[in-house]
């Protein structure tokens, strides 16, 4: 994996609250293929997809399960991943049309936080 783009103000590092870590941590495994790295110590930490953002996953944090900040994955297909978040233990929270060439959906993770999916069409 490449190392992630360094600069000042650029998002880098994210926790994500967990009620099971295992089971949050497979899931944006499975659904969208972040290298998972087990830190040795119980912690858990991830790289997102294209390895530029990196975070982990915490117990005993409230989840965002509420529409404050929302924050966004992008997938190269919008159906197949809707099904694999359903199919992985995700709930769809809603839908929304935000024009032609782009489609935009958020949805709960196991552990209830919202995030969305973002496609952009070529």
């Amino acid at each position: 994996m490449e190392q992630p783009t360094f600069g000042d103000g650029k998002i880098c590092y994210i926790e994500i609250p967990a009620i099971d870590i295992k089971v949050s941590s497979d899931f944006f495994r499975d659904v969208f293929h972040w290298n998972i790295r087990d830190q040795g110590d119980g912690a858990v930490s991830f790289d997102d997809g294209v390895g530029q953002v990196s975070g982990m996953w915490v117990t005993g944090k409230k989840p965002a399960t509420d529409d404050g900040m929302t924050v966004h994955i992008m997938v190269y297909d919008f159906k197949a991943s809707m099904d694999s978040i359903v199919n992985h233990g995700g709930r769809i929270k809603e839908i929304i049309p935000i024009g032609e060439k782009e489609k935009l959906a958020h949805f709960y993770d196991p552990a209830g936080n919202v995030f969305g999916i973002y496609h952009h069409e070529e």
